[in-house]
């Protein structure tokens, strides 16, 4: 280990931005909930890697020599004359590290001569802006070869994916002849009538509702429900989480235009992390009614808890799980679309993480009443989703986010 500077009396936080592929390593270790992004920017910055080790009773020299077999595996972009295939993009943060374990096996076990593949799997929660200076090259060389993600700004603005779309650059390699039942119904399909871009599963938003913040005003059960005026105030909002935000701007700005977003704008208490969402009621102050949040996340709900999940009647809006795979690399792709679309990634996806696949054979549990609330590629294709999305956050009153 003598290549490495390992010092364990940092903190948790800047031994994390020192060797960002501790963290992963960390939350196979059992130590995921002090590794979340809220945690490790607050009580990261007191806690000692040393003393977080020691709550679970690992031993120094043990994380420190299978963090650094972990380095030796990875392959490095400069160290190589280029890899074969680029998988990037950013995963839900609940299933990322399995989700990854498994495709890491997956490659391991590929019979040789082996294709090298430079993994490049990012959190959710960290957006997406380490990779819009590639993306707004007009050449697809700058693109990965294979890439997911959730939302729509980033894959229908012409200034990003959208204008590598309108080229053909990408080929849907899915192998299903149809999706999941749940997705594919006459007023909703999830299929990319031209072809080009795949799914694998869905990220729903929900409510969260603070029984105990009522005040004689009735449970909220839809999304036109919080444009009124008596909900004023009462709502936090995932802002911070721009796929699942644009997908509720631009779902009600489809629905109910400009004055929605207006309306919406209204109803704004805070914005919270999913993790503080479900303790809000916790809080001493400031504490929301309604709650939008990944439906993930009802799986932290704790019994006799005041907070209680409620399913929107006019559909929990989706943000759909893009996949993206370059048309003139389909032969070598194929076997990785495939991983992907597999049945063991369905389940991890659906059963364990909540978010609903589109695999035809996969049960997503829902009951009849869980209805969704899809954009549409019609409403896509007619309108300019990057300029739609940046006329909703002028109407809503934030901060455009700077990416043109």
């Amino acid at each position: 280990m003598n290549t490495i500077s390992w010092d364990t009396e940092m903190s948790l936080f800047d031994f994390a931005t020192l060797h960002p592929e501790s963290i992963a390593l960390l939350q196979l270790w059992g130590l995921e909930g002090i590794v979340d992004e809220h945690m490790l920017t607050t009580l990261g910055r007191s806690i000692s890697l040393k003393d977080a080790l020691k709550t679970k009773s690992i031993k120094e020299e043990d994380f420190l020599l299978a963090l650094q077999e972990r380095l030796k595996k990875q392959k490095v972009w400069k160290e190589k004359k280029g890899p074969e295939i680029r998988v990037s993009g950013v995963l839900p943060c609940p299933v990322r590290i399995p989700l990854q374990e498994m495709l890491e096996a997956f490659l391991e076990a590929r019979p040789e001569p082996k294709q090298e593949v430079l993994l490049d799997l990012k959190a959710a929660s960290m957006g997406v802006d380490w990779l819009i200076d590639d993306v707004k090259k007009r050449s697809p060389e700058a693109l990965p070869d294979l890439f997911l993600s959730a939302g729509f700004d980033l894959f229908f603005d012409d200034t990003l994916f959208g204008h590598h779309r309108r080229n053909g650059v990408f080929e849907d390699m899915t192998p299903w002849t149809h999706y999941n039942a749940d997705f594919e119904r006459e007023d909703m399909t999830l299929r990319d009538p031209q072809g080009q871009y795949g799914m694998i599963a869905v990220v729903p938003a929900i409510f969260l509702i603070n029984m105990e913040e009522l005040q004689g005003r009735a449970i909220p059960g839809s999304w036109e429900d919080l444009l009124q005026e008596e909900y004023q105030g009462s709502v936090s909002l995932p802002i911070g989480d721009f796929d699942l935000f644009n997908a509720i701007l631009l779902n009600l700005y489809k629905r109910y235009g400009d004055e929605g977003i207006k309306k919406l704008s209204l109803s704004l208490l805070s914005s919270m992390h999913p993790a503080q969402m479900v303790k809000s009621h916790t809080k001493e102050q400031d504490k929301p009614l309604v709650t939008i949040m990944p439906y993930f996340f009802t799986k932290m709900l704790v019994p006799n808890s005041p907070m209680q999940a409620v399913w929107p009647s006019d559909g929990a809006i989706v943000s759909p799980i893009f996949m993206l795979a370059k048309r003139e690399k389909k032969e070598q792709l194929q076997p990785l679309v495939d991983f992907f679309c597999s049945m063991a990634v369905a389940e991890l996806l659906s059963v364990k993480g909540k978010f609903p696949s589109v695999h035809p054979a996969i049960d997503n549990r829902f009951t009849n009443d869980q209805q969704l609330m899809w954009l549409g590629w019609d409403f896509m294709e007619e309108n300019d989703i990057g300029e739609t999305i940046r006329h909703c956050e002028r109407l809503f009153g934030g901060q455009e986010r700077k990416i043109l």
